[in-house]
């Protein structure tokens, strides 16, 4: 956990296994040998399932209550989110990126800003890159807390729902305050924020960061050696280093299967070079690590919370860009760590007024990729768990 030192998921390593072989989803043309050669039943999960986080279909192949394969069916909430922006302004397009990953729409703002800038090749002001940390981790803590609550409802534990919507409060009240808005924030613009923090705003946020603490404490007192708790996330929905790397998995998902890859520190942005943090691993790659990652994730962002409004510096809040924003000809890549992974945006300029093209990596959508391998061989039930621990947005899945 203190080892600090990045690994590269792009490059072998000699310790690593080689990922599982890969079968379509549900074969259904060549059944399964299965218990007493019994027929294989096929149910639908959802798309009108409280445990499916949002309209998922998912298709079991079943021997028993047995899980031999899966195929997610997604879409129903498309809105043709990257369409959209093709017809908007970069300016008018930033509210719509909100509305993907609306539990982390902080985020997604600042990711979008950061590519524009790069394409226009300015950089936000220190005080609006500190800013926009404070906010960004924040929302981490709130999106963890929002999973942490309905991930444990899924598996039977209800009293977490409360105490962690009790604690979350108190962030959507600083957002209600700096922004007036408390989901889909809109909290940054092309080149740094719109609005200075209000009177007050820092004596808030260190008040949240003395109040959370302990919170996040009785979180564990109630989950992290609870035998049913246990019982339902030790070796459930494994997924291996391996697996996690070639399915392009990132964030807790990927950390959680032993992978120490978090985009603040391998390729940092905002102002993530400023603060020490650590980037706590798994070890099995099942729900539990994933569980004890998030947790203590929960932790580290409040580390740079602190630090950031310790140092946060004086100054402007917005960087010098034109009124009219028309980059220049070419294309850009640019990805920041969400709190479900590497959300990206690539970006195609043909020097107009709007973008040529743009196209989300949304890591909920990447990530679901490994629910077929993480649940075969599991029971119906812990399908339930696994989905849970994917935390999966399908706002941004569909887009």
């Amino acid at each position: 956990m203190t080892d600090q030192t990045i690994t590269d998921p792009t490059k072998p390593d000699a310790n690593t296994a080689k990922p599982s072989k890969y079968l379509s989803h549900l074969e259904l043309g060549e059944p399964d040998k299965t218990f007493l050669d019994s027929n294989e039943l096929i149910i639908n999960m959802g798309p009108q399932h409280p445990a499916t986080h949002g309209v998922l279909r998912v298709i079991l192949k079943l021997d028993g209550e047995q899980v031999l394969g899966t195929e997610c069916v997604i879409g129903y909430l498309h809105r043709g989110v990257e369409k959209i922006a093709e017809n908007r302004t970069y300016t008018m397009f930033n509210p719509y990126v909100d509305r993907m990953d609306y539990v982390a729409a902080v985020s997604n703002g600042l990711g979008y800003c950061e590519a524009v800038e790069k394409l226009l090749n300015i950089e936000a002001p220190a005080r609006a890159r500190y800013i926009r940390v404070i906010l960004t981790e924040l929302n981490r803590l709130a999106s963890h807390q929002l999973w942490l609550g309905t991930h444990a409802l899924d598996i039977g534990a209800m009293t977490p729902l409360f105490y962690t919507f009790r604690d979350r409060e108190e962030i959507l009240k600083i957002f209600e305050k700096y922004c007036g808005a408390r989901l889909t924030t809109h909290a940054f613009r092309i080149g740094g924020c719109q609005y200075e923090t209000y009177e007050g705003f820092e004596r808030d946020v260190i008040k949240f960061l003395d109040f959370v603490p302990p919170k996040i404490d009785e979180y564990e007192e109630l989950l992290t050696t609870n035998r049913i708790w246990l019982e339902r996330t030790k070796n459930v929905g494994v997924i291996s280093k391996a697996d996690a790397i070639a399915l392009g998995v990132t964030g807790p998902v990927l950390r959680a299967s032993g992978v120490k890859w978090d985009l603040r520190k391998a390729q940092p942005y905002a102002a993530y070079s400023d603060f020490d943090f650590e980037i706590p691993i798994g070890t099995n790659g099942d729900t539990y690590d994933r569980y004890t990652v998030r947790m203590e994730e929960m932790r580290q962002s409040l580390r740079i919370i602190r630090q950031a409004v310790e140092k946060i510096p004086e100054g402007p809040i917005m960087a010098k860009v034109p009124k009219v924003i028309k980059p220049p000809v070419g294309e850009i890549y640019h990805s920041i760590e969400a709190p479900k992974g590497e959300l990206g945006y690539f970006i195609v300029s043909d020097g107009s007024t709007q973008p040529y093209r743009i196209r989300v990596r949304p890591p909920s959508f990447v990530n679901l990729q490994a629910l077929d391998i993480m649940v075969r061989g599991a029971l119906v039930a812990d399908v339930i768990a696994v989905i849970g621990t994917l935390d999966i947005v399908l706002g941004e899945v569909d887009r």
